[in-house]
């Protein structure tokens, strides 16, 4: 199948190749620290079977029910990083984003995927391939993990569960966007240096240079990027790529967007593009300010 003649997926169908069923979360502990502006809270819970870390932050004096974002932590071979990410950045991000968005108002949550952060027992390939044995993928399990903790995010008593976004960047951007598409819950999505057609990676050979854990069994039958992204339409989305993203090549961003761009022919103010002339995979000052009008537009109006 050439790109061109591509069928477009429905959710459920998305949801059946994924294997995808949200596990019950229980809230085990909350533990509450006060920092400038904002506080933080370290948080466990029980998800399905597993023992799973949290981190959120929030405004430190805010009253009533408050916008919020799951946050999608990234890749990078920072295993042991995972949830953390939120509150320490990482080197390809312009600052710790945590602090940023309880500053602007937000309420804000990321947890440990599986095999990252304290959950960083086995390595990638160990787990993505006894899943993969079985016709599920690592992948899958994390966005199943993501819908549980959006479940508890909706349901905190300081959250306006109708103005949830989600945003990440690299692997948390195809966390965020692929979750977008598979739960209406998401009111808007911000993803970052990730958005591209696999198929044509693949043809580029940049494929190579993401790990087993993306790896879905069958999905590049049915469906690709853009094709998933548009799943999403009419709720808004901002999609930040930087053009020298070795990651994302041009060809790859293009072609995901052809299939993207006309779910919104009836909302075209609901879908932004940033695109970085000479950026790799990396989020720029350009993008940040992006992100954080999108939220502040369609979260908090």
């Amino acid at each position: 199948m050439v790109w061109e003649d591509r069928m477009a997926i429905t959710r459920s169908r998305f949801s059946a190749l994924l294997g995808f069923e949200e596990p019950d979360i229980v809230l085990l502990s909350r533990e509450a620290t006060e920092h400038d502006g904002y506080v933080v809270e370290l948080l466990r819970f029980r998800i399905g079977e597993d023992l799973v870390r949290g981190f959120l932050t929030r405004p430190a004096d805010a009253a009533g029910r408050l916008p919020a974002i799951l946050y999608g932590h990234s890749h990078g071979g920072g295993y042991d990083i995972g949830a953390r990410e939120l509150l320490d950045g990482r080197e390809y991000l312009a600052g710790p984003l945590g602090p940023v968005f309880a500053r602007a108002g937000y309420v804000t949550l990321c947890i440990d995927m599986p095999i990252f952060g304290e959950r960083a027992t086995a390595s990638e390939n160990f787990a993505a391939k006894a899943l993969l044995w079985h016709g599920k993928s690592l992948f899958g399990k994390m966005l199943c993990d993501h819908a549980a903790a959006l479940t508890y995010l909706a349901g905190r008593d300081d959250v306006d569960a109708s103005r949830i976004g989600a945003f990440g960047i690299s692997m948390g951007c195809v966390l965020s966007y692929w979750l977008a598409a598979l739960d209406d819950r998401v009111a808007a999505v911000a993803h970052l240096c990730c958005f591209a057609d696999f198929r044509t990676m693949i043809e580029l050979g940049a494929h190579d240079g993401h790990g087993i854990y993306l790896t879905v069994p069958g999905m590049l039958r049915e469906a690709d990027g853009g094709a998933i992204a548009a799943l999403v339409a009419p709720r808004p989305q901002l999609v930040c790529i930087g053009e020298a993203d070795a990651l994302t090549p041009p060809l790859s961003v293009e072609r995901a967007w052809a299939e993207l761009a006309p779910a919104y022919d009836l909302t075209p103010d609901r879908l932004e593009l940033v695109s970085e002339p000479g950026i790799g995979h990396q989020e720029t000052e350009r993008m940040r300010a992006a992100v954080l009008a999108f939220f502040g537009r369609w979260l908090r109006g």
